[in-house]
């Protein structure tokens, strides 16, 4: 009992040397993104994505709030892979030796897609929203003006969403290595999932259907992704117990029972 006891607490170690880690490097990339945001703030106000509406500050905080937005942001894309390093460093000793080779290639691939998911939504989601919505502005008269917090707020709420819908075939091999899904399953709700993924598309963009396309058709070209990553993540695992049950005559199942 003390034995376990004493696993349990040096796992809890562990875990809060890791977590301090996490947060040491968080902070660090929070204050280097506070003095790298001026140079990111000045390039994305020159985009031409506000279709020429002068951006103008409403508030005497507004300066500081864009900076610490963009500073978080910063430092989300730079903690990333060591959160994710140190999530897998954490479970490594519980999984085998192929599955422990296996998930360390997660961590690049999970950073690249957020990085792919955040520059679609700003280059292909946001000129579309920002577009339509100064259109319907100047439809009723009014003058556009947007506030510069409010526009960057509105950014980051349209941008960072996409950096996580593109974690979709990243977390479905890491489930197919659970063994918590297959391909056979995503196959089976496959209309279930694009109906899913339409509703979410048509919800994040304007109300057209070129819109609605360019939106749509990427999310269910990742889903059909997921579905070819879990295939050859389960055909391995397949390949694995045949290996294991030639090798010592017995089910996988037969053994754990």
């Amino acid at each position: 009992m003390t034995d376990q006891e004493m696993t349990v607490v040096e796992h809890l170690t562990e875990l809060r040397k890791r977590i301090i880690w996490v947060l040491a490097v968080f902070i660090v990339a929070l204050i280097a993104g506070f003095f790298c945001a001026g140079p990111l703030i000045e390039y994305l106000k020159q985009e031409p994505i506000a279709d020429g509406v002068p951006i103008i500050s409403l508030h005497p905080s507004d300066a500081l709030r864009v900076y610490m937005q963009f500073a978080f942001l910063i430092g989300l894309v730079a903690v990333l892979p060591v959160a994710l390093y140190h999530t897998w460093r954490f479970v490594s000793p519980g999984l085998q030796e192929s599955e422990r080779r296996g998930t360390l290639y997660f961590i690049p691939a999970a950073c690249f897609l957020f990085i792919v998911g955040i520059l679609f939504g700003y280059y292909v989601v946001f000129p579309m929203i920002m577009q339509f919505m100064t259109q319907m502005t100047k439809s009723i008269g009014a003058d556009p003006n947007y506030g510069i917090a409010e526009y960057f707020g509105f950014l980051f709420n349209m941008v960072i969403p996409f950096g996580i819908l593109f974690q979709l075939p990243i977390v479905v091999m890491f489930l197919t290595r659970l063994r918590i899904l297959n391909p056979m399953r995503l196959a089976k709700v496959r209309r279930f999932a694009y109906f899913g993924l339409a509703v979410v598309g048509v919800t994040l963009t304007p109300p057209d259907i070129v819109s609605d396309v360019l939106v749509i058709i990427p999310l269910l070209l990742l889903y059909e992704m997921s579905i070819w990553l879990s295939r050859i993540v389960y055909r391995k695992q397949l390949k694995e117990q045949e290996e294991w049950e030639s090798e010592y005559g017995l089910k996988a199942d037969e053994v754990v029972r």
